[in-house]
């Protein structure tokens, strides 16, 4: 979340900031409320310090009954002490619901609109293939090589979920095993996750996951949420504690099984792997000092571009416009590969993102550094990316790695862990 002292002292930006990026906020009433709380503490303050006085006078009263008065005004003041300390608990927690709401600042070259306005700012090493046949979509590719079973999943556990079989299964763990062995080398600290976290967690990572929008499974009669992403257990692997400021950045990248709901999620675009309910995730996320984070985002958009040229897959990068940055992110980086069996002709797809969260989530889940020789403490800047969702990466690569005879080229890089150099072959 925001500082409540920034969002005091720059009301004005931060009304601004909101109404670019789409979101509804009330800054006034933060203000009008912080002025009442700020009043119910002084009032507070005011009723212990006389009920001190009158205490210390106690000891002094001339006969009991002066002394039955006092103690009598000892008590009615403190009962009135402790009513305006819990008005002003009352109005803490009324401005920290709204502060919740407000979503992080913009980095002022986020293009500002909504997804349509998104901006590209680069394309990967492989162009984009002009097929001289009539090219399958990764569904169609399935069927002809038993790769996947929606209707064995549908059976067992709902539509949006599948069975993958034969190469399917030795491709999904190919890109497990890639994606962390190029991370590993890059300085990234592997780490496998819990499918599980408390609502907290969800919570300090900016999810709302008992709303009637959450796209979160929640666990009935317990504080536990299937995570729809390891960006909320790495995130939350710190929470509450103090890093050193000289070890930073920390570099982690988790592996993890991811749950979502994708309610109202549909259409032709959205069928076979790509919008489903459950699928593995190779995530980076960082936690570095504010002054690295810019840097660090960068690097992590580099990183997934690297990844997926190795993959010999086409993509191009977008700047993310202001309304569909999401409450944490300050800036967000798209990947989104050429899909040639997605739509009439062949579409766009989301394959990763990569986001710098600067101190909205530090702050709400309290992740501080301690810099050497500085007193006090100050809040760190978490980022996270994508480095390869198996299910949509299978879809580029099958789709983009398709031959005229049905065939399916295994990308160089993960030959040696799909065990052969064509599916189908």
């Amino acid at each position: 979340m925001l500082d409540r002292k920034f969002i005091l002292q720059n009301a004005d930006a931060v009304r601004a900031n909101c109404e670019k990026r789409g979101v509804e906020c009330d800054v006034e009433q933060i203000t009008t409320l912080d002025a009442q709380r700020l009043a119910a503490l002084q009032l507070a303050e005011d009723l212990n310090r006389q009920a001190n006085e009158t205490s210390k006078q106690i000891p002094k009263a001339a006969d009991q009954d002066e002394r039955n008065a006092l103690i009598e005004k000892g008590r009615d003041l403190r009962q009135q002490k402790d009513a305006a300390q819990q008005d002003q608990d009352r109005l803490d927690r009324e401005i920290l619901n709204l502060i919740a709401a407000i979503p992080n600042m913009t980095h002022p070259d986020v293009p500002t609109g909504g997804e349509d306005d998104a901006v590209e700012i680069a394309f990967g090493k492989h162009p984009v293939k002009s097929f001289d046949f009539q090219a399958l979509d990764h569904v169609d590719l399935g069927a002809k090589h038993d790769l996947f079973d929606f209707d064995a999943g549908g059976r067992v556990t709902g539509s949006g979920f599948y069975y993958l079989k034969n190469q399917a299964v030795h491709l999904d763990l190919a890109l497990q095993q890639y994606a962390i062995r190029f991370l590993c080398d890059r300085g990234f600290t592997p780490l496998t996750t819990p499918d599980l976290a408390l609502t907290s967690i969800l919570e300090g990572i900016g999810f709302t996951p008992r709303g009637p929008e959450t796209q979160i499974y929640s666990i009935e009669n317990t504080e536990l949420n299937l995570v729809g992403t390891a960006e909320i257990t790495l995130g939350g692997m710190n929470a509450g504690q103090t890093l050193a400021a000289d070890e930073l950045p920390l570099l982690y990248c988790g592996l993890s099984h991811c749950f979502r709901t994708e309610a109202g999620a549909g259409g032709r675009a959205s069928k076979g792997l790509y919008r489903v309910h459950q699928f593995t995730k190779v995530e980076m996320f960082a936690f570095t000092l504010p002054e690295q984070s810019d840097e660090i985002h960068l690097r992590l958009k580099e990183l997934e571009c690297e990844l997926f040229d190795s993959l010999e897959v086409p993509y191009r990068v977008i700047d993310t416009a202001s309304g569909d940055l999401g409450g944490p992110a300050y800036r967000k980086f798209d990947l989104e590969a050429w899909m040639p069996g997605r739509g009439e002709k062949g579409e766009w797809g989301e394959v990763t993102s990569t986001s710098n969260c600067t101190d909205y989530q530090a702050r709400r889940l309290n992740v501080r550094c301690k810099r050497q020789g500085q007193k006090g403490t100050e809040f760190v800047h978490t980022l996270n990316g994508t480095a390869v969702a198996t299910g949509r990466a299978m879809i580029a690569i099958l789709e983009n790695h398709q031959r005229a005879d049905g065939s399916i080229a295994v990308p160089k890089v993960l030959q040696p862990w799909v065990g052969c150099e064509v599916i189908g072959d």
